[in-house]
């Protein structure tokens, strides 16, 4: 058995554990500094979503794979530096790390000038931890208010990574109570190492790495 079914068979049995619906939640195969062609291989099992957190990797990999692939899906999952703001919006499908007004405009301006809408969600640092991006708690009300009312982009949901030496649930809890405040309807939150935990507080979006490709070199 691949890693890949392995995984998916852990990720039903999480999904029924924690009473949710499987249609309800979007499997992110995290492929960051995989090949194309160990990508090609979970493909082939039917896999349409997958993640990358560096706008390089998904010029070099991921603009031939939607031309052999177009209805696959390119989650970028990484911090957004503004320089990069064209480039990722031109490659990717979804948006899950907003956390400066200025990359907001970049990518409402981009908006307006293509026409092609994409799905944002807001990175919210639920610990607070200066090394990481992320909206600050005690800012994320009025930054997610202004997304909201003053761009004209489809911000969807919120997303977060806790601290590893935490424990997740709060941080997920955080989350999706801040998520309702907005009647933003989806998470991305849960990893490998606490996806389950994540279904349980509602997650929608999981990014999943290492269970489903194996350890990176």
């Amino acid at each position: 058995m691949s890693l890949y079914n392995k995984f998916v068979s852990q990720f039903h049995d999480a999904v029924a554990s924690a009473n949710r619906n499987i249609k309800d939640v979007e499997l992110i195969a995290v492929s960051k500094r995989k090949s194309a062609d160990e990508i090609k291989k979970v493909i082939e099992l039917n896999h349409v979503s997958f993640g990358e957190n560096q706008i390089q990797e998904v010029e070099k990999k991921w603009i031939d794979l939607k031309t052999s692939f177009p209805h696959l899906k390119v989650h970028f999952i990484g911090g957004i530096q503004s320089r990069k703001v064209k480039s990722i919006y031109s490659c990717c499908d979804v948006i899950h790390s907003l956390d400066r007004m200025k990359i907001v405009k970049m990518f409402s301006e981009c908006e307006n000038n293509q026409g092609i809408f994409k799905e944002y969600f807001i990175q919210i640092n639920t610990g607070d931890e200066p090394q990481k991006s992320g909206v600050a708690l005690s800012e994320s009300e009025q930054f997610i208010s202004s997304c909201i009312n003053n761009f004209n982009i489809n911000v969807v949901g919120l997303m977060c990574i806790p601290p590893l030496n935490e424990e997740p649930k709060k941080h997920f809890l955080k989350l999706a109570d801040l998520a309702k405040n907005f009647n933003l309807p989806y998470l991305s939150m849960g990893m490998s190492n606490d996806f389950e935990v994540a279904l349980k507080c509602g997650a929608t979006h999981i990014r999943i790495g290492t269970k489903i490709f194996g350890e990176r070199s």
